[in-house]
């Protein structure tokens, strides 16, 4: 017995004691993270307050503990002051505020690829060692207090909208290692004062308005050089041509162009949303050895890039208090051999089970595995369907087609050649709805997937319909398929412009031109030497670079095959420099998200007939591209802002066939989260499920725009009321509610039956799961039956 109580004794000591180690663990951990500098609180309250109160896990907009709470984004050192913020591709908007000098000890700042707007702020942090701010919508010009800037390393401020001369403030920045200005509108000379840039080894000024001569750079130590599309004159140093990436075209030198540049290096992957401070995504410039840009997409940059915040930060930043050393590796060794003996544990009760289920998973996959078909790229123009990317479309079923009532018919096209002349870039489009197909429909996993050819065609029908088909092929990867040639593709219907006459007709991109911007890229507004107008698309680099050329060509001649009198129509595209831009069609009311939600004036022109049939337009070309394009084309990124209205108000839905650059890439990072967050994107968007029936999701949120006259995501209301689906949906079957939802603006002039058909086909659009959601056919077909049923 007494052997018994030793034990037990025995036992009681060791718990205690294990016990009594944890406690003294969190306690130091406890006592390690304490409340944030009270003055880097405000500073970080300030431009929450300034950016517009986004939503970002953890902030708050008064007080708070950054370091102690771990908001996102943000990394503090051991004396909790702020030291880094890093919120790339964000979707943040406002401005920076007037706060950022408030900050005690930050040393980068990274808000790349976001649409913050104002002007770079005077009174900068005196500490910052790297600033990124590309890819945004600042304006104004660089202000010339970043002289006070003496630590910093890397200044990244391209893609923006900056304008003015260089300020002469570089005297002092002898730290300054990276330089990125490009694709802005600054003017004038290189100021005298950049010669002082003794650590300057790249410097990117393309695409800008800069003039003079390059003779201020001629001593430093440049291995990265990029000046292209700029108004340079004068000969080029000596010294200049011998720097080992060096571009020049685009300038009025009287030498010749500098010889090819090396190639650059491996770019670096962007990182995932919001995951702490990534490495440094590449930058987003036009031609420079650098890579990419994206508006929600990051940079890549080469070899020579400035390292990123993470890695830039010099040692002597990080030292700690000798005691607080002590008392964290202490904690630290207490803890890894806790950890060691559960893992231990673990993986002994573990592995066994896992070997088993692991061989049994190998036998399986072994029986059932499938390889992949893939198309070869270079088909016949009329041959059956191609291979897709993972995750790219619904293609539903084709074996049964129905007639549509009082339309006119069917009339299926290839490609149709187009006028190459300017004063005839636009061609006549195919109209009427069009086959109706199997409400079965096939969902894609992330494993590849085999798309069997068609079957043989059915015999002609009797007039009056002609059956020829819509091909858009799909574009697919270059190391899924053969080798084969890698000639670029022939254009026969669309025109090449260049980047010197897009500068011209958009005055060099300048902010008066700018018609909006989102995931993909920036859209402007251009004007051809003729009068004609048009809306130029500048994909962002970080979508851009990812393509070589034959792929983007690829690329514009499946969306010159989309043709619908109710789709926005490619007139030609730019690939020159590096930089990649889509021409299209230029609708002069704007977008549905501007009528219904920026001008109460221009709503309330609106009338429920004008209203009805632009959910019409705009379901007839999402029938288009499910049921008739082959392979069917899913949209991807449907909401009210995509929705362009022409000089009649009819509906002209842009960014059809560009699915594939959103599934890429760092886009596709954020594409399905912000699609959820904004109040677009149907349930199965958030696990990473995209097909034809999240569209008709996504076009039943922009019918309850039309309905309400609400945006789909509003901060501005109560909590309840925030999400347009979640408050709406409920009420849609509840005819007195649904009558208190409707757009105040219509003044009740509705008919009560127009409005709860209306409201049914709304529900039935925004039903959870895909399968019972109704093909866009049918869509039209009750849109259509609700017009000819009466008007108020």
């Amino acid at each position: 017995m007494g052997w018994r109580i030793n034990i037990m004794d025995c036992l009681g000591v060791k718990f205690r004691a294990v016990a009594l180690t944890v406690f003294v663990f969190v306690c130091m951990q406890h006592c390690a993270h304490g409340s944030t500098n009270l003055d880097d609180v405000a500073a970080i309250n300030s431009l929450y307050a300034a950016l517009g109160s986004p939503n970002i896990p953890g902030w708050v907009g008064a007080a708070g503990d950054p370091c102690g709470e771990v908001w996102q984004g943000v990394q503090c050192d051991d004396s909790n002051n702020i030291i880094s913020i890093t919120l790339i591709g964000a979707n943040l908007g406002g401005g920076l505020g007037d706060n950022l000098g408030s900050f005690s000890s930050i040393q980068s700042i990274d808000l790349s690829n976001n649409n913050i707007g104002g002007s770079v702020p005077s009174n900068l942090p005196v500490s910052l060692k790297t600033l990124f701010l590309s890819d945004n919508n600042l304006t104004g010009s660089i202000p010339d207090s970043i002289s006070s800037l003496t630590n910093l390393t890397a200044l990244k401020l391209n893609d923006n909208h900056l304008t003015g001369e260089l300020p002469d403030s570089f005297q002092s920045l002898t730290s300054l290692s990276s330089i990125d200005l490009a694709s802005n509108s600054l003017s004038g000379e290189l100021p005298p004062s950049m010669e002082n840039l003794s650590a300057l080894s790249s410097l990117h000024l393309q695409s800008n308005q800069l003039s003079g001569t390059l003779d201020v750079l001629q001593n430093l130590p440049l291995q990265d050089l990029n000046v292209e599309n700029n108004l340079f004159s004068g000969p080029i140093p000596d010294k200049l041509l011998n720097i080992p990436n060096f571009k020049s075209d685009g300038n009025s030198f009287d030498t010749p162009a500098s010889p090819t540049a090396s190639p650059p290096a491996p770019s670096v992957q962007p990182s995932p949303f919001f995951q702490g401070p990534p490495t440094r995504p590449p930058p987003r410039s036009p031609p420079r050895s650098s890579g990419s840009g994206s508006a929600s997409g990051s940079r890549q940059r080469p070899g020579g890039q400035a390292a990123s915040p993470s890695t830039v930060q010099e040692p002597n930043t990080q030292k700690k208090t000798q005691s607080s050393k002590t008392r964290r590796i202490v904690g630290i060794s207490i803890a890894s051999v806790i950890g060691f003996i559960i893992l231990i544990l673990a993986l002994l009760l573990c592995v066994p089970w896992c070997f088993s289920r692991s061989k049994e998973y190998y036998r399986s996959t072994n029986r059932h595995e499938i390889q992949p078909y893939v198309a070869p790229r270079e088909n016949p123009p009329n041959n059956g369907s191609f291979g897709q990317l993972n995750n790219q479309i619904d293609k539903p079923k084709k074996d049964a087609v129905v007639d549509i009532k009082d339309e006119p018919p069917v009339r299926r096209i290839a490609a149709v050649p187009k006028p190459q002349n300017e004063e005839g870039l636009y061609s006549q489009r195919s109209t009427a709805p069009l086959r109706k197909l199997d409400s079965d429909m096939s969902s894609f996993s992330d494993i590849d997937y085999m798309i069997p050819p068609p079957p043989p065609p059915p015999p002609p029908p009797p007039p009056p319909f002609n059956s020829e088909k819509v091909i858009v092929k799909p574009i697919v990867s270059q190391e899924s398929v053969p080798k084969q040639s890698t000639r670029p593709l022939p254009l026969t219907s669309v025109k090449s412009f260049t980047v010197a006459s897009l500068q011209e007709y958009t005055n060099s991109f300048s902010q008066d031109n700018l018609l909006g911007s989102g995931m993909l890229g920036t859209v402007y507004r251009a004007e051809l030497s003729n009068g004609k107008l048009l809306a130029v698309k500048k994909l962002d680099k970080g979508v851009a670079n990812r393509m070589k050329d034959h792929e983007f060509i690829e690329l514009v001649n499946n969306i010159d095959r989309i043709r619908h009198v109710n789709v926005v129509e490619l007139v030609g595209y730019c690939s020159e420099h590096g930089q990649r831009l889509l021409i299209y069609e230029y609708c002069s009311n704007g977008s549905l998200n501007d009528a219904l939600h920026l001008d109460d004036d221009y709503r309330k022109q609106l009338s429920w007939n004008m209203r009805t049939q632009m959910a019409l337009g705009a379901a007839r070309a999402l029938e288009y591209l499910h049921e008739v394009c082959e392979p069917a084309v899913v949209h991807r990124n449907f909401k009210s802002a995509n929705i362009l209205l022409d000089d009649d108000f009819n509906v002209r839905v842009s960014d059809c066939g560009l699915a594939t650059l959103i599934a890429s890439g760092s886009v596709n990072q954020l594409s399905g989260h912000l699609l959820s967050v904004y109040g677009y994107g149907a349930p199965e968007f958030e696990s990473g499920i995209y097909t034809s029936q999240s569209d008709v999701y996504s076009f039943g949120v922009v019918m309850l725009e039309l309905l309400t006259g609400r945006m789909s995501f509003d901060r501005t209301r109560i909590r309840g009321e925030q999400i347009l689906v979640r408050w709406a949906v409920p009420q849609l079957h509840d005819i007195d509610a649904l009558q208190r939802m409707v757009d105040p603006s219509l003044n009740g002039k509705y008919p009560i039956k127009s409005l709860s058909h209306f409201a049914d086909i709304i529900s039935r659009c925004l039903q959870t799961e895909p399968e019972f959601r109704p093909l866009m056919s049918e869509v039209v077909q009750d849109l259509q039956y609700l017009l000819q049923r009466g008007s108020p």
